[in-house]
């Protein structure tokens, strides 16, 4: 009896991966499109409060655009906040890059819109998905991490001043059009 063709109990890069000649490295494009597909269903029945996104104008599923609502009680209160994500090739297994497109005054992101989050980075794991990311986004627009910060002086106004970061937040932002 050949126990190797039990495919449901054979650990991947076993006799039977090497026989088949394959060892599986990632997703394929069609398991990272199902899954996009299947977050764009998740935000259009279940929005989460102050954040969308959806698939760029130009039908690419691997780039989205999204918002977020500045939340109620912090300095983005009122303020819309555009952002892209685009996908890897091996979503969800790596990050989307994300980035504000809005210019935004903020300590964990930079004048080009890049962002310090940490799962974005090294704490990202396949159980985050796009709304996750957009509402921990947002949960950081009230409460930033100021002990990593990419913009010091945001980071410092932010603990002394808080009229004046608030000041700079207004006149950095600006409302920019759908691509």
């Amino acid at each position: 009896m050949d126990y190797t063709e039990d495919s449901q109990n054979t650990a991947p890069g076993s006799l039977q991966a090497s026989k088949l000649g394959a060892t599986k490295k990632g997703p394929d494009a069609a398991s990272v499109t199902k899954r996009l597909q299947t977050e764009l269903m998740q935000l259009m029945t279940s929005p989460a409060p102050g954040v969308s996104a959806f698939p760029s104008a130009d039908g690419n599923l691997m780039s989205w655009t999204a918002t977020i609502e500045g939340p109620e009680g912090t300095p983005y209160a009122g303020l819309t906040l555009k952002l892209s994500l685009s996908f890897p090739s091996n979503y969800p297994y790596a990050p989307p890059v994300v980035l504000f497109k809005t210019p935004i005054y903020h300590p964990n992101f930079d004048f080009s819109g890049r962002i310090c989050l940490d799962i974005l980075k090294d704490k990202w794991t396949a159980a985050y998905n796009i709304q996750t990311v957009l509402l921990s986004l947002q949960s950081l627009l009230g409460e930033p991490n100021n002990a990593s910060p990419l913009n010091g002086e945001a980071a410092e106004l932010w603990d002394k001043d808080p009229e004046e970061f608030k000041r700079k937040v207004l006149a950095r932002h600006r409302d920019i059009d759908d691509d």
